[in-house]
């Protein structure tokens, strides 16, 4: 059964574009939140783990809460703590009670499908206590671990909200007793893996941020070779990296141009009530219409919120 490349990345919700840029900030770090926010990236990650002391999570959770509620007129994720820390419960009932709109739960260190069960039955506990004005909720979940990386498939399809798969390669690195920072195609096998799962499952695969500022030659090797493995976008981590991560995942003119045929092709057989149809001597089924779709909803420009 062939599994279309998501537009809707939750069951409340609707349409939410395919990220090719997610910039990752600290959310205790108000200037970096304010640079990161006038940014021409398709979203911006609010993290209140790995960039944020202990000392500070409570100050960074009520910044990250500031954001969501000022409506910042564009896609805002939120990296929440790790599941067992005084920090998560909290994170997820104010950022769901913050958001008007749409918001994404990045799930930091998941080791289960029953990891990202928890992190949905949370959600919805919190969606209980608004009355009004729903947001909508999506989870993307952090492959940072062995047991992650093992158990893949069933993590991703554990929740219907789970939006997309990111490779968090330094805690996986350090997990798999690999060097993060050495011989990319250490991790071929591991892009593959997250490809062939985010695919079967209809969510989106995003890759984990170079572990570099500079948006140089190696920087954009790796970024090229994500993309070639069919991930949909990457985090970065420096705002000099947006507009060379959102090329090399943007698909073509001539890419959108043949997909948006395809569709008006197929459009216009199920009008017509004709069978199969052929487009420049190609037969068209619903694997190409996939593709298709895939390339347009990577097209679609930054999201907003």
């Amino acid at each position: 059964m062939n599994h279309a490349m998501p537009t809707t990345t939750s069951e409340l919700g609707e349409t939410h574009r395919i990220p090719r840029s997610c910039l990752v900030v600290p959310a205790s770090d108000s200037r970096k939140v304010e640079k990161a926010l006038g940014t021409a990236a398709d979203e911006v990650v609010l993290d209140l783990e790995d960039a944020v002391a202990p000392s500070a999570k409570d100050a960074a959770r009520a910044s990250a809460a500031e954001v969501l509620r000022a409506g910042p007129g564009r896609a805002v994720a939120v990296r929440i703590n790790q599941i067992g820390t005084r920090w998560c419960h909290h994170d997820v009932l104010e950022m769901v009670a913050a958001a008007p709109g749409r918001l994404t739960l990045v799930v930091p260190k998941v080791e289960s499908a029953a990891d990202v069960g928890f992190i949905d039955r949370l959600v919805r506990g919190a969606l209980a206590d608004r009355s009004t004005s729903l947001p909508e909720v999506s989870l993307d979940v952090l492959v940072e671990t062995a047991a992650a990386l093992r158990d893949l498939d069933a993590v991703v399809t554990a929740s219907p909200l789970v939006r997309a798969v990111v490779v968090g390669y330094a805690d996986l690195g350090a997990d798999l007793g690999r060097d993060a920072g050495g011989d990319p195609t250490l991790w071929d096998a591991v892009r593959h893996q997250v490809v062939t799962a985010v695919r079967a499952a209809g969510r989106v695969g995003l890759d984990g941020p170079w572990l570099s500022t500079a948006a140089d030659a190696p920087f954009l090797r790796d970024r090229e070779r994500a993309r070639a493995f069919g991930l949909d976008g990457t985090w970065v981590i420096h705002p000099a990296q947006v507009a060379e991560a959102t090329r090399i995942f943007s698909p073509s003119a001539d890419e959108v141009a043949w997909a948006r045929r395809v569709l008006g092709a197929l459009d216009a057989s199920v009008a017509d009530g004709a069978g199969a149809v052929a487009l420049d001597g190609q037969m068209l089924d619903e694997a190409v219409a996939v593709r298709a779709r895939s390339v347009l909803a990577k097209a679609g420009g930054r999201l907003t919120s």
